[in-house]
């Protein structure tokens, strides 16, 4: 039986280790085989608001087939050199170490990170870039799979790692089945994006309120940066230093990316072709949409609607 050790130490967020257990403790109708779940941590630990005890000690993640490291409370406590150093041992005794949300934190201070893609949170995915170097953290996507090495984003995506994991293990109709259980779209593919919108300051008090709503309502005509500069009453290269102030952009890649949350609004609340949410969102041709949507989102648009469609 394919054993999965879930590794605690120091206080958890209750919802990336509930869903895992969920997940892997729990087989599907049918299963002929699922896994063997154990908690494996040095004492009782903090789960939310919960103490939860475990049922082996460390040294059991060296003998697990797969390890999973949940999300961590607080990333800036010091980690457990009791954890870092149980799962390096497990990855050097040829464990799958998989990391939830800021659990990626542990895996990076051992050193599994080093020249692999990884990511986090989207709100961490700075401060893990900044502490661990070596690895390539892309804040954008949902998860990453590097063999025997993976890490998740936050949250929804701890469910699609597990679930990519059940995949790799029992194929997709499993999968499939634990996913209609749970009431979850049965698999979205690492690469999509975490689906955060870019923070649009349209109102308040910086000097580009009034110009961002203005542009707002009219991202179905032709723009320019000439036309924003003109609306604004400076040049051209004077509002590229404003934009970049205010939004950290270019006025167009700002452009752009409101373009695309428009076309996200769109193909989720109505049914418009592709052609004529091109049009309504200024990016003209469905082509050109469904190139810079790719760009942005991570998927094409069909693909977004399809799993983010309202009732």
């Amino acid at each position: 039986m394919h054993t999965v050790a879930l590794a605690t130490a120091g206080h958890l967020l209750h919802f990336e280790l509930g869903i895992a257990y969920e997940i892997f403790g729990n087989p599907p109708l049918g299963a002929d085989e699922w896994y063997d779940v154990r908690l494996c941590g040095p004492r009782s630990v903090r789960v939310g608001p919960f103490t939860v005890e475990p049922d082996d000690g460390l040294d059991y993640l060296a003998q697990a087939d797969t390890v999973i490291v949940p999300a961590l409370a607080d990333v800036d406590e010091p980690l457990s050199p009791e954890l870092v150093a149980a799962v390096l041992a497990a990855y050097e005794s040829g464990a799958r170490i998989a990391s939830l949300c800021t659990g990626a934190f542990v895996l990076g201070a051992a050193g599994l990170l080093d020249g692999r893609r990884a990511t986090t949170h989207w709100g961490h995915a700075d401060a893990l870039a900044a502490r661990y170097p070596q690895a390539t953290v892309d804040p954008d996507v949902l998860y990453t799979d590097n063999g025997n090495i993976l890490t998740a984003a936050g949250k929804a995506a701890a469910v699609d790692l597990c679930l990519h994991l059940v995949h790799l293990d029992h194929g997709a109709t499993v999968a499939n089945t634990v996913a209609r259980r749970l009431v979850v779209p049965p698999h979205r593919a690492g690469g999509q994006a975490q689906f955060v919108s870019t923070p649009v300051p349209v109102s308040g008090d910086h000097t580009l309120a009034e110009l961002l709503a203005w542009v707002q309502e009219r991202l179905d005509q032709p723009l320019t940066v000439t036309d924003l500069a003109r609306r604004a009453n400076t040049s051209p290269r004077h509002l590229g230093r404003q934009f970049r102030a205010v939004t950290g952009q270019t006025p167009l890649q700002w452009l752009l990316t409101q373009r695309v949350r428009r076309a996200q609004q769109l193909l989720e609340a109505t049914n418009h072709s592709i052609e004529s949410v091109a049009t309504a969102t200024g990016l003209g041709t469905a082509t050109t949409l469904r190139r810079q949507f790719k760009r942005v989102v991570g998927i094409p648009p069909n693909t977004y609607r399809s799993s983010f469609r309202s009732p």
